[in-house]
């Protein structure tokens, strides 16, 4: 299993996150994707990527802390550790973060993935609109839309610029109507699974604090509504996300 998005240096791991690598790893997961949302968490990422033979990494800035980018840094920090990607970075409409700094952030962040040629892992809630507009301007990039959660038709139209969609333990939910039509009707091709760890744990273990260990949960529901074996979803989405950061999975 390959986990396009996780978050271990998150404070909910700091007790026992040597023990919860150890037990991923036990149970299959055999790559995980560590993505930074603020200049501190650009560091320990390229610390996990070091430590975890398994662990990969993408630097840059969530719009939450667009304020704090330095453009300069991120550039320099691609160079350490295993990073493979810029991100997490985009546009979030729900929160009440400064529209015109993240927008800012975001094409600077864009622009420095197209000068390096890597792929972005996107953040995209309620601002589909301007993501895609915004990502139609930088059409030689190629990238993920992180824990999808637009519509069909925006689903579409992100494929046809080369992104893939991320799914969460949100597909899992019973309310999630819109994550199940838009993996049912895009082809699997184009479908990355991640946790977004510690947050979006799938039933049966939703409200728990999320690891990589329950992405079987989210093959397993991808794999239900597609008609496909949990293997043929697992080797699906593994090579999707080998390809588009470039890491070999043995």
């Amino acid at each position: 299993m390959f986990d396009s998005h996780a978050h271990y240096d998150d404070r909910a791991f700091d007790l026992d996150r040597d023990e919860v690598i150890q037990k991923i790893k036990n149970e299959g997961v055999k790559r995980v994707l560590n993505c930074a949302s603020s200049i501190e968490s650009c560091y320990t990422t390229i610390e996990l990527t070091k430590k975890y033979d398994f662990f990969y990494g993408a630097v840059g800035v969530h719009p939450e802390f667009s304020k704090d980018l330095n453009i300069n840094l991120i550039g320099d920090l691609t160079k350490e550790g295993k990073i493979v990607a810029i991100g997490e970075i985009g546009l979030d409409y729900y929160w009440d973060y400064d529209r015109t700094l993240q927008m800012k952030a975001f094409k600077e962040q864009l622009d420095l993935a197209r000068q390096l040629d890597l792929p972005v892992v996107i953040h995209n809630r309620e601002a589909h609109d301007d993501t895609l507009r915004v990502l139609k301007e930088f059409k030689e990039i190629r990238g993920v839309l992180h824990c999808y959660s637009g519509s069909l038709e925006f689903a579409r139209e992100f494929v046809k610029l080369g992104f893939y969609l991320g799914f969460t333990g949100v597909v899992t939910f019973k309310n999630a109507k819109k994550a199940v039509e838009v993996v049912r009707e895009i082809p699997l091709e184009y479908l990355l699974v991640e946790t977004d760890c510690p947050y979006m744990a799938p039933h049966p273990h939703r409200g728990e604090r999320n690891d990589s260990s329950y992405l079987k949960y989210i093959i397993e529901k991808i794999a239900e509504i597609k008609g496909k074996t949990f293997d043929e979803v697992n080797k699906a989405t593994s090579k999707n996300a080998s390809e588009l950061f470039k890491i070999e999975i043995n």
